[in-house]
C-alpha cells in the first residue's frame, strides 16, 4: 500500500507540474483544499475511486496510468494540451471578431441609408458573451462562467437601458445589483453540490 501511495504521488506531481498547475488550482479543479493534494503528493494518502477517476479524466490519462510505476516520463495523451487550449482560443476569439465585423458592417450599412444607431455596438457586447460563455463551458470546463454571466447581466441592463436612453431610465441600473447576487449565490451552489458529491 505504501508503494502505491509513492507511485501514484511521483505521477501526480509530474502530470500536475507538467499541466503548469499549482496544488491549490488542482485541489479548487477536483473541490478539494490544497492541504489534500499536498498529503497525495508526500505519499501519505490516495484519494478514493471516483477522484482517481476525476484526476485521470483532468489530465488525459487512464486511472491504471495514475497507480503504475514509470521509469521514465511518459508523455500522456493530454486532450487539453496547450496546441488545444491555443486552438480552442483562438476559435472563440475569431468567433467573437466575426460578431463585431458582422455589426460593423451593419452599422456602415445602416449609415449609408442614413440609418445608422450606435446602440448596434451595445447589443454586439451581450452577443459576445453569450458566446463566450458557450465555448467556455464546452473547452475551459466553465471556468470563470460566473463573471462571465455576471457581465452578461449587466450588459443587458445596459442594452435595455440605452435603447430607452431618451427616457433617462437610469433607475434600472437597479435591477443590476440583485440581479448579480442571484448570480453569484447560483454559482456558490452549484460549486457547494459538486463538492458534496465528490467527497462523498
Amino acid at each position: 500500500m505504501d508503494e502505491l501511495k509513492i507511485v501514484f504521488a511521483s505521477n501526480l506531481i509530474k502530470l500536475r507540474t507538467r499541466a503548469g498547475m499549482t496544488q491549490a488550482e488542482l485541489g479548487e479543479k477536483l473541490h478539494y483544499s490544497d492541504k489534500s493534494v499536498s498529503k497525495w503528493e508526500r505519499g501519505e494518502s490516495v484519494p478514493d475511486a471516483y477522484v482517481l477517476k476525476c484526476i485521470a479524466e483532468l489530465f488525459g490519462v487512464s486511472v491504471d496510468y495514475l497507480i503504475s510505476s514509470h521509469d521514465q516520463w511518459e508523455k500522456p495523451v493530454n486532450p487539453g494540451d496547450e496546441t488545444e487550449v491555443y486552438s480552442h482560443m483562438f476559435i472563440t476569439l475569431a468567433t467573437i471578431a466575426g460578431i463585431w465585423t458582422l455589426t460593423v458592417i451593419e452599422f456602415v450599412v445602416a449609415w449609408l441609408f442614413g440609418q445608422a444607431h450606435w446602440i448596434s455596438f451595445v447589443a454586439a457586447v451581450p452577443i459576445s458573451l453569450i458566446t463566450l460563455l458557450v465555448f467556455n463551458s464546452i473547452w475551459f470546463r466553465g471556468k470563470n462562467n460566473m463573471f462571465i454571466v455576471m457581465g452578461l447581466v449587466l450588459c443587458i441592463v445596459a442594452l435595455v437601458y440605452f435603447s430607452l436612453f431618451e427616457n433617462n431610465f437610469w433607475q434600472l441600473f437597479f435591477i443590476a445589483i440583485p440581479a448579480e447576487a442571484v448570480v453569484v449565490l447560483s454559482f456558490q451552489i452549484g460549486t457547494r453540490h459538486k463538492r458534496k458529491k465528490n467527497k462523498a
